[in-house]
């Protein structure tokens, strides 16, 4: 291991966060921290002001570190994506992109339902760092709709974020075929990068050239011409890394080491974050219209009053609610003053998770596999919307061993366990799984680091940067849906001794068991319910703790058939046992809503 101490630091889009790490008796830790405002943008437009200004806090001599960096600055990396078929390759573009660190502006197909007109007005009003053109198979002989891309690319000029008067970068990762055409066409007055293939055929995808060209002409175009980062460059011990980006390499880090599948969000304000990392590959998606303040209205419009309502442990007027959802719109960076705008305010919480979740689960799909017929199809222009959309879905919630929070809501909840309540209602996990929180964001931080000192990255992940809240283990199934039949007979064994008790469907179970320590938990599942061993069967393994314990979900998946009444009452339980709020907490915000109802 190395001896040297490392400053990292990662600028976001408002906010530049800069941590230590330096070695210690027990290993490598956080030992200091700052932030400043960024400073990307007017009056300063220089990143390095607020750089400078979050070093500025850490006190230790600085000569002997390695400086890194991560960066979101500006609104992130953000991408134009065009492909000939909009659930071909089109979104095999999407997930090149996205897991590059990219923000997509937009998506442009031969089939995306728009006028070229409305393509080309679109294309001028967009300002991207780059473009990311791709279509056809290797085997592709019609490449007409690559002429077509590169007439709207040459008519429409969209002009870079950064740098005006440059060129805007173009990375081609389309067909063979198509090559000398883009060279002819897009050669002048663009930034080309040719890489291969990134969709070679029908059921095969390669996407990691085309990754790695975004991050390439991020570094050196976008880098180049963005306020102050030429500074940060020159600065840096190794390449500046998107932000998204350096949290993919450390969660795909821990999933490589401990053999496990990764599920974890970033809620902000405008948007969220989900990534996970299966079968060894890191999937990310941006639901850039949920958030928790200026996005707070899409919340509602997409998830529904009741969706809303049932994360409330008391009963609400709907039009009350409402109106109080829209007072976050008028003031978006108000912070919840009683229990029951915290309650409102991780109910909403719980709609975005999991709406996000929902469309990360739609991308995050196999590939095709199309019979010989559709394959000869594909050599035409027009055959890739001949293949069928129903693909299979690659997250299954029952392999997923871990699921990491971040972003204020969760990291900052006043107590853990209303953390762990959110995970567990908007991610519905389903036998064994971890919960933990991103204590203050440090994933990009360590992300970044991982690259040259991975060990030490994975040390400070666990040491520092992740809350552990504690194991879940939750209902797959059960036969019937009648609420408070015994579910599973439950133990837990610890050196001081053993506890028991029965769950019930419905209910939430949760034991104290400190962070770090061990105990085996057995939980003997009734007739017809299974909570991952099968049903009737024993589930049993050695589990670690965390700051909320032990927990045990009963509760399963409902539909429509349970009330509005039944869930409410559900979610107090939930919120009881688990430690989230206080019954006299509850009752004091039940007793809020009377009077307002006055």
């Amino acid at each position: 291991m190395s001896e040297k101490a490392f400053l990292i630091v990662d600028v976001g889009s408002t906010t530049t966060k800069a941590i230590l790490i330096e070695r210690g008796e027990d290993g490598y830790r956080v030992t200091q921290r700052g932030e400043a405002p960024t400073t990307v943008e007017k009056p300063d437009e220089d990143v390095m002001v607020g750089v400078r200004n979050a070093i500025s806090q850490i006190s230790r001599p600085l000569e002997t570190t390695q400086f890194l960096a991560t960066s979101s600055a500006g609104g992130g990396l953000q991408v134009i994506v065009c492909g000939l078929s909009k659930f071909v390759t089109a979104e095999s573009a999407e997930r090149a992109a996205l897991g590059a660190g990219a923000i997509i502006m937009d998506v442009f197909s031969a089939d995306d339902g728009r006028s070229l007109f409305e393509q080309m007005e679109a294309l001028r009003r967009a300002k991207p760092d780059m473009v990311l053109l791709a279509g056809g198979i290797d085997r592709a002989i019609n490449v007409d709709f690559i002429i077509e891309f590169c007439d709207l690319l040459n008519s429409t000029r969209p002009v870079p974020r950064f740098g005006q008067g440059h060129s805007l970068p173009v990375i081609y990762a389309g067909c063979p075929n198509g090559r000398p055409l883009v060279q002819d066409t897009l050669s002048e007055g663009f930034d080309l990068h040719i890489v291969p293939n990134l969709r070679p055929d029908l059921d095969e995808e390669n996407l990691e050239p085309a990754r790695d060209a975004i991050h390439d002409v991020f570094l050196t175009h976008v880098m180049a011409q963005a306020p102050g980062y030429p500074k940060l460059k020159e600065s840096v011990s190794q390449p500046v890394m998107p932000t998204p980006l350096a949290v993919g390499r450390i969660m795909t880090r821990l999933a490589e080491r401990d053999n496990i599948e990764i599920v974890g969000a970033d809620i902000g304000g405008a948007t969220t974050d989900i990534f996970s990392v299966l079968e060894g590959e890191f999937h990310r998606t941006v639901s850039a219209n949920l958030g928790m303040s200026y996005s707070i209205g899409n919340v509602l419009l997409l998830a529904g009053m009741e969706n809303i309502m049932r994360w409330l442990p008391i009963s609400v007027d709907q039009d009350w609610l409402q109106d109080r959802i829209m007072d976050k719109l008028v003031f978006p960076t108000t912070v919840p003053a009683t229990i029951l705008d915290l309650l409102l305010e991780q109910a909403l919480a719980r709609e975005a998770l999991r709406l996000s979740l929902e469309h990360h689960v739609s991308l995050v799909k196999s590939i095709n596999k199309a019979p010989s017929g559709i394959r000869r199809a594909l050599l035409t222009q027009n055959a890739q919307a001949i293949v069928t959309r129903q693909r299979q879905q690659l997250l299954d919630m029952r392999r997923i061993s871990l699921i990491v929070g971040s972003g204020g809501v969760l990291s900052h909840a006043p107590r853990r366990a209303q953390a762990a309540a959110m995970l567990i209602d908007a991610f519905a996990p389903l036998g064994y799984t971890f919960l933990a929180v991103d204590s203050i964001f440090m994933m990009p931080h360590l992300g970044v680091l991982s690259e040259s000192e991975p060990e030490i990255a994975l040390q400070v992940l666990e040491r520092d940067c992740f809350v552990p809240l504690g194991p879940c283990v939750s209902l797959i199934s059960a036969q019937g849906d009648e609420l408070g039949a015994i579910a599973a007979r439950c133990s837990l064994r610890t050196a001081e001794g053993a506890r028991e008790a029965e769950v019930r469907r419905g209910e939430v179970l949760t034991w104290p068991l400190p962070r770090d320590e061990k105990a085996m938990l057995r939980v003997e599942a009734a007739a017809g319910f299974d909570f991952g061993a099968g049903p009737g069967r024993v589930w049993e393994r050695e589990v670690r703790g965390g700051v909320v314990g032990v927990i045990i979900d009963a509760r399963g998946q409902w539909g429509d058939e349970l009330s509005l009444s039944a869930q409410q009452a559900m979610t107090k339980q939930t919120l009881l046992s688990l430690g989230a709020f206080t019954e006299d907490e509850l009752e004091e915000s039940a007793e809020e809503v009377a009077h307002l109802a006055r």
